[in-house]
């Protein structure tokens, strides 16, 4: 799963993993982080972070990623899913429990300079 997640680093468009009837004007994210870890309870965390998420992108890239961990699609399969720009290509989304934002990084350049 984590060869699956590496490849979204080097991929910008995520239409293949947007809610279907979205208004958004572009699919354009970057990726910067995304990998899976055990924790000491043996379960399976899953860290991304990006410029910006579009609706239902992390859910539909777990529940794909997760296809790939159960051997249902391939590295190749998921490289062509990416490639596709159809979310019926995807996987199923992942239920939204245990789903948890962290942090938000905002650019240092939308802040204003307090006035003296």
């Amino acid at each position: 799963m984590n060869k699956a997640a590496n490849l979204l680093l080097n991929h910008n468009d995520f239409q293949c993993f947007s809610r279907s009837k979205t208004d958004v004007k572009t699919y354009h994210c970057t990726i910067v982080k995304a990998y899976w870890e055990a924790n000491n309870n043996n379960k399976l965390i899953f860290t991304i972070a990006a410029d910006r998420f579009l609706r239902n992108m992390v859910r539909a890239i777990v529940g794909t990623l997760l296809d790939v961990g159960f051997g249902k699609v391939s590295l190749d399969e998921f490289q062509k899913i990416l490639d596709s720009k159809s979310r019926e290509e995807a996987g199923a989304s992942a239920p939204a429990h245990g789903l948890y934002l962290t942090k938000i990084n905002y650019p240092k350049a939308i802040f204003k300079r307090k006035r003296e």
